[in-house]
């Protein structure tokens, strides 16, 4: 028979503490996003414009990523990075991680816009004099980001998501956090099902601020688009 009696008061006792994880989740999430998109758009441009060494370079280093479990990464930059000299606490660590495998996984998702952008605009900007940086960010960019906009917002919820894995090396976001006070309370079900919710509410918030961000950049233009046909 099922006699389970929930107590949640031990949870919500330790809601600072839930906060704490999750302003971490938060905020490990938000550099992963804006550095590891710096890294695809450089290893993007390197695969589509760049000399032979980087396209190989980048080659490698996306096709060792994504074959790769991100908990092995994960691993490697913080056990494994101490055997050379460089140490890193779980935070930076994690980070880290996060950055290079957001890194590889977006630069094939801006690889694929900036191939998708017609090659006549291209043509048009060098007639125009541009020089090849001002056509990489002016011409090229602002299409294949619209392009691609809705995968890698997708991608970046993916990496929110996969954070909860950096709770392997003791990370203090949300999933680590829940882990201790688990511990602590033996209130399993409850401590879960609270967290549960949590990274529920976290990824709807972060795609309603994807939609808002993409309706007010991109909805203007495909709005005039819609009324030229």
């Amino acid at each position: 028979m099922f006699d389970q009696t929930f107590n949640f008061s031990s949870v919500f006792a330790a809601y600072d503490q839930l906060l704490l994880g999750a302003g971490l989740t938060l905020r490990l999430t938000t550099q992963a996003i804006v550095l590891g998109m710096i890294v695809a758009i450089i290893g993007a441009r390197a695969k589509t414009s760049g000399p032979r060494w980087a396209r190989l370079s980048v080659n490698a280093y996306v096709e060792a990523i994504r074959n790769t479990p991100f908990l092995l990464q994960l691993y490697f930059f913080f056990f494994g990075l101490p055997s050379i000299g460089l140490r890193l606490d779980p935070n930076n660590a994690a980070l880290l991680t996060m950055v290079v495998n957001l890194g590889a996984y977006a630069t094939e998702i801006v690889r694929a816009g900036i191939e998708a952008v017609p090659h006549g605009q291209t043509e048009a900007a060098r007639a125009l004099g541009l020089r090849p940086t001002q056509i990489y960010r002016l011409v090229i960019l602002p299409p294949a980001l619209r392009i691609i906009y809705r995968p890698l917002a997708g991608q970046f919820t993916m990496v929110l998501l996969g954070s909860s894995v950096v709770s392997a090396i003791s990370a203090n976001e949300l999933t680590s956090v829940a882990n201790s006070i688990q511990a602590l309370t033996f209130r399993t079900f409850e401590t879960y099902f609270v967290v549960t919710l949590m990274y529920l509410l976290m990824v709807l918030a972060f795609r309603g601020v994807f939609s808002v961000i993409y309706a007010y950049t991109f909805g203007r233009s495909e709005a005039l688009q819609a009324r030229t046909r």
